[in-house]
C-alpha cells in the first residue's frame, strides 16, 4: 500500500528515516512513514520504555503550557520542538489563551519544513531553523518574525533538548544567554533525560538508542537544577516527569523514575 505524501514539502526525502518523524510516531502523530516506524521499532526494542518516556514528556509539556497560560504567559518560544503534532504547544496555548504567540525552533531541517507546511495559515505561529546553542540567533530571528516581544514575559520551553547538547558545548551557557534576554515574569521549562534511578542496562540502552549521531547526555538532578540558575522553581520543583502537577486523569505510577527523565518549570523574578 502506497502512503500518501501530498503533505510533504518539496525536497524532503521520504525514503530516509527522520529523527523528527520517528518522534512523531512515538507520540501517535500522523506525520511519519514506514521507514520512520521501522527505525522507531528498532529503538524501542533496545529501550522498551522510550515510547512511554516520550509520551510522558509530551503530556507534561501540555500540562505546563496550560499552567503558564493561567499564569498570564502569552508568548511561547519552543526550542527543539520537532514536528508540531496534534495537541502541540500552539493548540494548547491558543485554546487556553486566545491570541497567544508561539515560535517553534528546531535544528532539523526536516522538522522545520514539515512544521512550516503544517502551520501555514495558522496565525500567531512561526518557525525558525536554529540550534539551541545559538541563543543570539534564536532571539534575533524571533524578533524578526515580530511574534515575540522580549520586553514582555516569555515562556522558553526546552522540553527534551538539552540532553542532546554535550558537556563540551556547555549547555548551561546557552540557557544563561536565553535568561539574559528574558523580561522579569518570564518562565523557563526544562525536561531532561537522567540516569538517576536507572539500572545500568537501561542507561546503556538509552545511549545506544540514538540514531542521529548525537549521544544523549544523561545528567543528574543536581546538574539539571543548575540550569535554572537565576530562576525560582515553582512547586513541586524538579521531579520525575509524571510527578509534575499530574492531572486527576493521569495518576502517578509508584515508580515514576522509570520514565528516566526530570521536569521543572521556573520563573524569572
Amino acid at each position: 500500500m502506497t502512503e500518501t505524501t501530498d503533505w510533504v514539502p518539496a525536497g524532503i526525502d521520504v525514503n530516509r528515516p527522520s529523527a523528527a518523524r520517528v518522534y512523531d510516531y512515538f507520540l501517535g502523530g500522523a506525520h511519519n512513514f514506514a521507514v520512520d516506524r521501522q527505525l522507531a521499532e528498532q529503538i524501542a526494542a533496545m529501550t522498551p520504555n522510550i515510547g512511554e518516556t516520550m509520551r510522558s514528556n509530551r503530556v507534561f509539556l501540555r500540562r505546563a503550557v496550560r499552567f503558564l497560560a493561567a499564569e498570564g504567559i502569552r508568548q511561547f518560544l519552543d526550542i527543539g520542538s520537532g514536528i508540531p503534532t496534534a495537541g502541540n504547544v500552539h493548540e494548547i496555548a491558543l485554546d487556553a489563551a486566545p491570541g497567544s504567540k508561539v515560535v517553534y525552533v528546531d535544528i532539523d531541517p526536516v522538522a522545520v519544513e514539515h512544521s512550516r507546511a503544517i502551520l501555514a495559515g495558522v496565525g500567531g505561529t512561526g518557525v525558525i531553523c536554529a540550534d539551541v546553542r545559538d541563543a543570539d540567533r534564536i532571539i534575533a530571528e524571533s524578533r524578526k518574525l515580530e511574534l515575540i516581544d522580549f520586553s514582555e514575559p516569555v515562556a522558553v520551553l526546552l522540553a527534551g533538548v538539552l540532553h542532546f547538547v554535550p558537556d563540551a558545548d556547555d549547555p548551561g551557557s546557552a540557557v544563561a544567554a536565553l535568561r539574559e534576554a528574558l523580561a522579569p515574569g518570564s518562565y523557563l521549562l526544562i525536561s531532561h533525560a537522567t540516569g538517576d534511578g536507572q539500572p545500568p542496562e537501561v542507561i546503556e540502552a538509552q545511549r545506544l538508542s540514538s540514531r542521529t549521531g548525537t549521544e544523549i547526555s544523561l545528567r543528574t538532578a543536581g546538574e539539571i537544577t543548575a540550569y535554572f540558575d537565576g530562576f525560582d522553581l515553582v512547586d513541586p520543583g524538579l521531579v520525575f516527569i509524571p510527578q509534575w502537577r499530574p492531572d486527576p486523569q493521569d495518576p502517578v505510577d509508584e515508580h515514576p523514575e522509570q520514565v528516566g527523565a526530570y521536569a521543572g518549570v521556573a520563573r524569572k523574578g
